[in-house]
This record gives C-alpha cells, sequence and structure tokens, in this order.
C-alpha cells in the first residue's frame, strides 16, 4: 500500500507540480485549496488526484478535513504543508487585518496542519514534514513584513520539529524556493521580470515550479531519512545563508 501524502495548497503553482510528482513517485496523494473551486475540480480531472477544500487558518477546519482525508486514503505519513499568501505593504501602510491573514495561513497553518496528524505519525514510527518557505524568510524582503515573518517562523517550526521527531522516526525539512515561474510571478510585466528580478538571479532564469517538487520528492523519501532539520535553498544562486 502506497504511504499518503497530503499537500497544501496542493492544486496549483508549486504546490500542483509537488502534487504531481508525489503521484509519479507512487505516493497517494490528497491536494487541499482554500477558495478556486473551479481550479481544483480541472486538477483532479487532470490528474486523478483528490482534492480537499478547507482554510488552512481554521484549527478545527483543518481537523476536519485531515481525518476525512485519512478516512477516505488512509493515515497520513507525508505532509507537505505549502499554502500559503501574501497582502504585501510597506510596513507604515500595513493593516492588522493585512497583517493577522497572512500570520493566520503561512504559519499558524502550518502548525493546523501538521499537529493533528502528529501523533499518528509518532504512535506509527514514521513521518515526513516538508515546508516550503521562501527566500524571503531567509533574508527579508521590502512590502513583505508580515510574509518575511511567516516564512521566518516555519524554518523555527522545522527545526523544532526536527528535534522532537527524531527519535520517533519523523523527519522535518523546509525548502526556500526563490522566484519561480509560477502563473502569479509570470504574471508580472515582462519589463519588470527582464530588468529587475532576473538580474538578480545569478543563474539567468526563474526556477521552475518542478524543480521545487524534486526538492520535496526527495526529502520525503527513505533516502532522506537522515536529513532532519535542514533547509534546501532553491533559488539560482541569488542568497546564501
Amino acid at each position: 500500500m502506497s504511504r499518503v501524502a497530503l499537500v497544501t495548497g496542493g492544486s496549483r503553482g508549486i504546490g500542483e507540480a509537488i502534487s504531481k510528482k508525489l503521484k509519479a513517485d507512487g505516493y497517494t496523494v490528497a491536494a487541499t485549496y482554500a477558495g478556486n473551486d473551479e481550479a481544483a475540480a480541472k486538477f483532479t480531472e487532470e490528474t486523478g488526484i483528490a482534492t480537499y477544500k478547507w482554510n488552512v487558518a481554521d484549527y478545527d477546519a483543518s481537523a476536519e478535513g485531515l481525518a476525512k482525508v485519512e478516512a477516505d486514503l488512509g493515515p497520513i505519513e507525508v505532509v507537505v504543508a505549502n499554502a500559503g499568501i501574501t497582502r504585501d505593504a510597506p510596513f507604515h501602510r500595513m493593516s492588522p487585518e493585512q497583517w493577522n491573514e497572512v500570520i493566520g495561513t503561512n504559519l499558524t497553518g502550518v502548525f493546523n496542519t501538521v499537529h493533528p496528524v502528529w501523533n499518528g505519525m509518532r504512535e506509527r514510527g514514521f513521518g515526513r514534514v516538508v515546508v516550503i518557505s521562501s527566500i524571503n524568510g531567509q533574508k527579508g524582503q521590502f512590502g513583505q513584513v508580515n510574509y518575511a515573518a511567516t516564512k521566518a517562523g516555519d524554518l523555527g517550526i522545522v527545526k523544532s520539529l526536527a528535534q522532537e521527531g527524531a527519535a520517533k522516526g519523523i523527519t522535518a525539512n523546509a525548502v526556500c524556493p526563490g522566484y519561480i515561474g509560477t502563473e502569479m510571478v509570470r504574471a508580472i510585466p515582462e519589463k519588470v521580470l527582464n530588468e529587475k528580478i532576473i538580474p538578480q538571479i545569478p543563474a539567468g532564469r526563474l526556477g521552475e515550479p518542478e524543480e521545487i517538487a524534486r526538492c520535496v520528492a526527495f526529502l520525503v523519501s527513505d533516502d532522506a531519512g537522515f536529513i532532519n532539520g535542514s533547509t534546501i535553498s532553491a533559488n539560482g544562486a541569488q542568497f546564501f545563508v
């Protein structure tokens, strides 16, 4: 029986690539989404990957949704916490609502996704947790105090979970993508991409979602069992820690 992998925000962008890669590698995949029913239905139709709708910022909704996935597919052994939002503004203009929305999804959402399945992983003696952080959680970014704070916090979650889970066969690691050629990034005006963003990337190009997916696929594999509390920076040499 194949392992069950949950990917939050798994029907679009980087999450979509992760979901597809894990399915290709033999996992039984469940992908969550927050609001775009049409995109989720199209994704399921094209890939055969089941989708589940809930808001990761809501603990009760997450626990209920995770229980539904386990009832349908079996115990969740792999969690990829990918769901994330932005509400960008310079700090002097940032509203409490913009702060709280991003904190709720990007930081608390990781707790809400992992916590309900953590005891099951401990009892079974196996688990894989991968959190999708960001280059901007490593270096900060103008206009993203809220986003950078959550993505830096995600790295703290991973390092702490690694220490708590290691003796129980659980690993927790992070991937920090740089600028990736998702639909959102490619919607940036070409002039801005070519003159402002890509020149900052020594590789001279945007990353591809599939490149992030391959990082995740390695981290959740048996081959990565001794890698725990680590961060893979996939940013084309744009930033080093």
